[in-house]
């Protein structure tokens, strides 16, 4: 990826960390999705399907590069399948900063939302590895949060919120889950 192409790189590390606040990244806010679709949605399509070592020329570059294979589907895409269907890069890319060592430079919020496609992940051995990667974060930084996704992972193999946009028929067990307010 040419280095003039980045520039979506830095603003978006640049909206995300500094101009939105935990309330649009956890709140799901009409206008950081705006925002987001606005500045960011032609750059998810333009590159979804570039190769995942393109994005793993430095920390920051990767890390946009999560946040856009990851966040900002959850974002435009919410209740349908689309949401969740970058995740696999997303996970590839986090593995990659992690085995490279990478996260260590970056700041404790950077570095939640880089562990966050660990967390998404439907698979035990990402739960495992989200568990103590966020508990080394601390209470502050989505420790509980990754131990309550484990614990559903734990229990039912999948996360029941998913179901209906993924075509899953839910169990008694998972609408009871998914009614307690498990569903994130």
């Amino acid at each position: 990826m040419a280095a003039g192409q980045r520039g979506w790189a830095a603003n978006l590390l640049h909206l995300w960390f500094h101009q939105l606040d935990p309330q649009d990244w956890w709140g799901g806010s009409d206008k950081a999705t705006a925002i987001l679709r606005n500045g960011f949605e032609r750059w998810l399509t333009a590159l979804q399907n570039r190769p995942d070592h393109e994005f793993l020329s430095d920390p920051h570059t990767a890390l946009a590069a999560v946040l856009l294979f990851d966040q900002l589907p959850r974002n435009l895409y919410s209740g349908s399948a689309k949401a969740f269907a970058f995740d696999a890069k997303a996970r590839a890319l986090t593995r990659a900063v992690l085995a490279r060592g990478w996260d260590s430079g970056l700041t404790p919020a950077q570095r939640q939302f880089l562990a966050l496609p660990l967390m998404h992940s439907e698979q035990m051995a990402d739960q495992l590895l989200a568990v103590r990667y966020y508990t080394q974060l601390g209470p502050r930084f989505g420790m509980q949060f990754a131990r309550d996704h484990h614990a559903i992972i734990a229990r039912f193999g999948r996360f029941p919120h998913r179901n209906e946009a993924l075509g899953r028929t839910s169990t008694a067990a998972e609408i009871r889950a998914v009614k307690a307010g498990f569903a994130w």
